[in-house]
C-alpha cells in the first residue's frame, strides 16, 4: 500500500481555550478486565457492542494481544510473531494493532488487521513501521507511521480504499477518528528541537487544533467516539489520570485508590476502557456512565 504525504492541517498556534475540568464528580463505575495468566493488562479499545481489546505479559515476558467479548478472553497472536498488541476494535468485530517478529526490536514494528473470522493481514505503509491504532466502520484504519524513533519520525496516517495518507505536522500520531473523518484526535510532540512532552489535537474540517486538559502539563487523546466525545491522558502535580472531554467539559477518569489511570478507548455509548496500577501491578478496566456532566 503506497503512502501519499499530504498537509491535511493548518496548526493553531494556540491551545484551545477551554473552561472546566470536573476532577471530583466520579462519573464512572469501574470493572477490572482479568486475563488469565497476565502479570499486566491493559485495555485499549471497545466498540460499540461492548467488545474489548487489549494486550497483556505473560509470566515469561510474553506480550500477547487479546479480545473480551461476552465474558470470554480470546488470545491474540499474529502468526509467526514474538510479540503481538491489539489495539482497536470496529463495529463489525475487525481489530487492528501490531505485531513483531523474532530478531526485532527497538522502533521495528509492523500492522496488522484481524478480521471477526480470526484471519490475520499484514498492512504494509509503504515500507514504513507502522503503528495501527482504530479500524473505522468503512474500514478506514487510523494510526501513524515511523522510522527510527517514536518521535521526530513519526507521522499521523488514514489507511482508506483510496490509499493512505499523513498529516504534515511534526511528531503525530493519530488515535481515533468519527465516521467519515469529520474528527480526527491524536498527540503530537510540539518542539521538533525536544520532543519530551505531549500535546492533544483534534483535526475537524481541515484545521489541526491543539489542546492540553486543564492544570496538566502533558497531555494525549486515544480515541474520539461517533458523538464527538475524546477519551485521553494527561499529567499533573499528582500523577496520570484518564479523560473525558464533552464539549468545552473535561471529566476524570481515575480508578479509585489507582495510583496512575490511562484512559484508551471509548464507545458510542460513552463505555471507556484503559488501564491503572494498584499494588505495583499494571490492570485493565472498563468504566461506565454513572451521571452525565451538566451542560
Amino acid at each position: 500500500m503506497s503512502l501519499t504525504r499530504t498537509t491535511l492541517a493548518t496548526l493553531v498556534a494556540a491551545t484551545l481555550s477551554v473552561s472546566t475540568l470536573h476532577a471530583d464528580t466520579r462519573p464512572f463505575a469501574y470493572s477490572e478486565i482479568v486475563v488469565p495468566g497476565a502479570v499486566a493488562t491493559a485495555a485499549y479499545g471497545i466498540n460499540a457492542g461492548g467488545d474489548i481489546v487489549g494486550t497483556y505479559v505473560d509470566q515469561v515476558g510474553g506480550v500477547h494481544g487479546w479480545l473480551w467479548t461476552r465474558g470470554a478472553v480470546t488470545v491474540l497472536d499474529f502468526p509467526g510473531a514474538r510479540a503481538t498488541e491489539a489495539r482497536g476494535i470496529g463495529p463489525g468485530g475487525d481489530i487492528v494493532g501490531t505485531y513483531t517478529l523474532p530478531g526485532e526490536g527497538g522502533p521495528t514494528v509492523h500492522g496488522y488487521v484481524r478480521t471477526r473470522d480470526g484471519t490475520f493481514t499484514a498492512v504494509d505503509v509503504g515500507g514504513y513501521n507502522a503503528v495501527l491504532q482504530r479500524i473505522l466502520p468503512d474500514g478506514t484504519v487510523v494510526g501513524c507511521r515511523h522510522v527510527n524513533d517514536m518521535t521526530a519520525s513519526m507521522q499521523g496516517i488514514l489507511i482508506g480504499k483510496d490509499g493512505a495518507m499523513e498529516v504534515g505536522e511534526f511528531g503525530t500520531m493519530h488515535m481515533g477518528g468519527t465516521p467519515g473523518l469529520g474528527l480526527v484526535v491524536g498527540f503530537y510532540y510540539p518542539n521538533p528541537a525536544a520532543p519530551v512532552y505531549q500535546v492533544g489535537y483534534t483535526i475537524a474540517q481541515g484545521t489541526f487544533t491543539a489542546f492540553m486538559v486543564p492544570g496538566s502539563n502533558w497531555t494525549a487523546a486515544w480515541d474520539v467516539n461517533p458523538h464527538g466525545a475524546i477519551a485521553g491522558i494527561y499529567r499533573d502535580a499528582t500523577g496520570f489520570h484518564g479523560f473525558v472531554r464533552e464539549g468545552d467539559v473535561y471529566d476524570t477518569v481515575q480508578v479509585p485508590g489507582a495510583v496512575a489511570t490511562r484512559a484508551f478507548g471509548i464507545n458510542a455509548g460513552g463505555d471507556v476502557v484503559g488501564s491503572f496500577v494498584l499494588g505495583g501491578a499494571t490492570r485493565a478496566f472498563v468504566a461506565s456512565r454513572t451521571q452525565r456532566h451538566r451542560q
